[in-house]
Parts: structure tokens; sequence; C-alpha cells
């Protein structure tokens, strides 16, 4: 008997055909991918079984009786929980807040909230699933970006669902943090549940769900076994023809000019890192890599001047300026995608306009007003310039596939014609696509003489784009690498763990 039928949805965002007739059964015990490009639904199907959005036509079925959530509590109630691509946890509150969010009344006495009990609980559903690192009564905003995630599984799991959608999640996931998620999902099956799994990770759907359904357009044009099933073809299916190129560089050696265009000398950040020091050269790509609490995710923020250093320095060689604040950073040719583009890198509930726009206002504004042409034609040379899919350039980013919201990202340093990119995890939660271009994308920029800082938690990746790779270590660069046929990511590994 299936556990979700679902049958020709339809949704529309303004302009925008999300959905298009989507469908989809999932039997119980069934572990079911859900793969396709940026665009292609994935997201928009998910949060309507969810209850996160309505749809604005078409059915759904749960165990063959009608179902049509109004929210995510009145989808937990009916035992679909979900976690979600971005964030989804709220600031200001702390761990077990989040936790039993919406299910206060639980601690309640004489209308009372007995935040001891709470707390205590809250413990006991996070030392169940193997997230003994994180205290109930921790701010969550304090939390790092992984840990935040873990919180929000921990609280779909909570519920005991019959259905369990995890939305793209391993990417934010160390190698623990995957394995506490592939073993409750191995749990869930065994106890008859079922799994939605969505990730651009072709090899771990493969490795790990039972079938794949393919989605494009907004539409579901085909469900496989993944018996036998291999990246190549899946990756035919979800972009509609025959692959031929390849991701990564072509060439097996390191190649850069002379010329320094960024030094850093003895950074040190208490708690994170200590004593980083590396030259970036003008044409490189530097990367960065380590597990991840290797303090690499806050060197960036603290190159962008985000993160105040404890000691050390960080300086453009343009004019040996030294960046103590992003101001200092963009005045010195310094661009920065942060690995957490939702609530870092965009304004969701702006313009793609005024997103790509905002880094470059000083050259499109005259006496403290802004040129509405100059301003227009900016943001459609950069959304152009890296194929934004989108109804115009005044579409909100919050209506964006995860893909094009990391375009939107990268273009406003890209037409502020940043000298320096820091990219943080820049293919975090993105389809094989927009992979390839924002890979060509580097090459490009690399070959104009630009400098890319690539800090990535995927080894492969840094292999593939790196000059040079800095393998950071409880916080200390253990190794640098140089770019040559034979690296291996055993190699590397040595040095991480």
């Amino acid at each position: 008997m299936s556990l979700l039928r679902v049958e020709n949805i339809d949704k529309t965002f303004v302009t925008t055909r999300a959905l298009k007739n989507a469908a989809i059964i999932v039997e119980e015990g069934e572990i079911r991918g859900l793969v396709g490009e940026n665009g292609s639904g994935k997201s928009t199907l998910v949060s309507i079984v969810s209850g996160i959005i309505r749809p604005d036509g078409g059915r759904m079925f749960k165990n063959e009786t009608a179902y049509a959530p109004e929210s995510v509590l009145d989808a937990g109630r009916e035992k679909i929980g979900i976690v979600v691509q971005e964030m989804g946890t709220i600031d200001g509150l702390t761990v077990a807040a989040n936790l039993f969010l919406g299910e206060e009344r639980l601690f309640k006495r004489f209308g009372l909230l007995n935040t001891a009990n709470m707390n205590r609980r809250s413990l006991e559903v996070l030392h169940r699933y193997g997230i003994v690192n994180i205290q109930p009564d921790a701010d969550i905003g304090a939390l790092t970006f992984e840990d935040r995630k873990l919180v929000e599984f921990a609280k779909a799991l909570y519920i005991d669902p019959d259905l369990l959608i995890v939305d793209e999640t391993t990417t934010a996931l160390s190698h623990h943090g995957r394995e506490i998620l592939f073993s409750e999902l191995k749990r869930l099956k065994k106890k008859k549940r079922s799994v939605i799994f969505i990730s651009h990770d072709l090899g771990e759907v493969i490795e790990h769900c039972d079938s794949v359904t393919v989605m494009k357009d907004g539409e579901t044009v085909d469900t496989v076994s993944t018996r036998g099933l291999n990246e190549h073809d899946l990756k035919e299916l979800m972009v509609g023809r025959e692959l031929q190129h390849t991701y990564y560089r072509e060439d097996t050696e390191a190649s850069y000019e002379e010329e320094v265009i960024l030094r850093v000398e003895n950074l040190t950040l208490n708690g994170a890192y200590y004593d980083v020091s590396f030259e970036l050269h003008r044409g490189e790509i530097l990367g960065i890599g380590g597990l991840t609490n290797c303090g690499m995710h806050l060197l960036g923020k603290t190159l962008f001047g985000l993160k105040p250093a404890t000691s050390g320095s960080v300086e453009v060689s343009d004019g040996n300026k030294r960046i103590t604040n992003y101001v200092d950073a963009i005045a010195g040719g310094i661009g920065y995608l942060p690995k957490n583009r939702d609530q870092e890198g965009l304004m969701l509930l702006s313009s793609i306009r005024e997103n790509i726009c905002l880094p470059s206002l000083s050259s499109i504004q005259k006496r403290g007003f802004i040129s509405p042409s100059k301003e227009r034609k900016l943001a459609q040379y950069g959304a152009e310039q890296l194929s934004i899919k989108m109804s115009s350039i005044n579409q909100l980013c919050l209506y964006l596939s995860g893909g094009n919201k990391q375009k939107v990202a990268l273009s406003k340093w890209l037409v502020k014609d940043s000298d320096i990119l820091i990219l943080d995890c820049p293919t975090r939660g993105i389809d094989v696509a927009v992979k390839a271009s924002i890979y060509g994308l580097m090459q490009e920029l690399k070959k104009e003489g630009k400098a890319v800082l690539v800090i990535s938690e995927e080894l492969q990746e840094l292999i593939g784009v790196s000059d040079r790779i800095i393998v950071l270590k409880a916080g200390r660069v253990k190794k640098i690498f140089e770019r040559r046929k034979d690296l291996t990511e055993e190699e590397i590994i040595h040095f991480m763990i």
C-alpha cells in the first residue's frame, strides 16, 4: 500500500510556474530519491507535502486518505516531518525552544513554561539520535550551520514520522553528521517508515535510496530503481541530454602569476584557528579544506572582515591595505560568497536587481541618487552573464531555486569586478549543470588574472579546481599541496584527521 500519493499538483509563484501536474507515489518502507536540476520543482513539491506552502491545484493522499496540510504543525500531526534545504531554525530562541516549537503546551502548567523540564527532555531527544555536543539551553544563533541542521533533524525525528523528508541536507553535514543521518534513515526503513531524500550528490542517492524520481521544469518525468543505476545515466535523465563535458580543469599542474594579491600573516581567532599564514597570487585558485570544525569557515569570514581576528593581519597588495572590516574588504576588491547564502549572502525579500547592485551602488549613483537606468542595466548584465533563470530582474530572490540564488550571490561580485573572490562551499545544494558553470567561471576568472579562494568540505572539488590546497587541522595549517595529476583524497585526508 502506498504511504503517500500525490496527483497533478500545480504551483505558480507570481509569474513563475514552479510545478505542473507533478505526481509521485511513495510506498511504505521505501527510501525515495528525488533529483533534478535547480528550478525543477523538488523543494516546492516537498514544501507542499510538508505543509510549508499550499498548492494551486491537485490532490494528495496519505494511506489512501485525503491529505491537505495547512501548516508544518498540521503535517507533523499527520506524522510527516521535514528537514529543509536552508535554515529551518529560528534565531533568538534556545535549542530546546526550537526543538519543541509549537509543542510548548507539553511543558506548561498553570500557564507557566517549565524550561528546566523542556531542556531535560531536549537533551534526551538529542542524545537519542547521537547528537551529544549540543546543549539544550544554548542560543541557536551561536551554533554552526551543521549543528543547526542536526537540531532540525532531531526535531523532525522526534514526531516519529511515517514519512521523513530530507531536502538537500547532507552538504551541510560533516562525515559524523552524515553517519547520524543515514543511520536514522536505515532505522526508519526497518520500521516500515518512508523517506523522500533530495540530494545533488547522485552517488549518495544511488547508494542510500531504493528508487529515484527525476523532476524537470516542474514535472515528474520518470521514476527508476537504483539497482544497477550509475551516476552518468542519472545525470542524463536529469538534464535530458547526453553529457560529454567534464566538471574540472583538464590541466594537471599549478599555474599562477608571481604577483601576490592577498597576504595573510599569523592570523589567529582564539577557539577557531591559529597562526594561519599564506599568500594568494593573481591568477590562482587556492583551495582550503579540512574537517567541518577545522576553522576554515570562520577564516573565510575574517578574510572578508566579518569576523575580527584575535591577532595577525590580512592585507591586499594594492597599496598594502589592511583588511579589518567588510568595508575595507570591498574597497580592496574582495568579494565573499558565504556558505549560508539565504541568511548571509542574500536579501531574500528584495529583488534580483537590488541584490546584484548592492555592492556597486557608488558606481550607479550621482549626488546621492541611484540612476534607475544604470541600476537596471547593471542587474540585467549580471543576470545574463550567469544565465539566471527568472521571470525578470524584479523577481524576489525568495522565489528562486537554490542554484539561481547562488548565481545571484555570485553575480553581485562579478559586476563589481572584484579582483579576489572568497567562495565558501560554492556548490552546496546546486545541481550538476550549475556546478559545471561555476567551475567554468572559476577558470575564466583565473584566465583574467583574478584570484579565487575556495573553501570546501568536498575534497574531490578542491583537487579538481585548485592550484594549491591548504589543509587545516584543529585550526592550524598542516600541509599545502601543489596541483598534480596523481594527487588523491587519501593523501589529503591523512593530514586532516
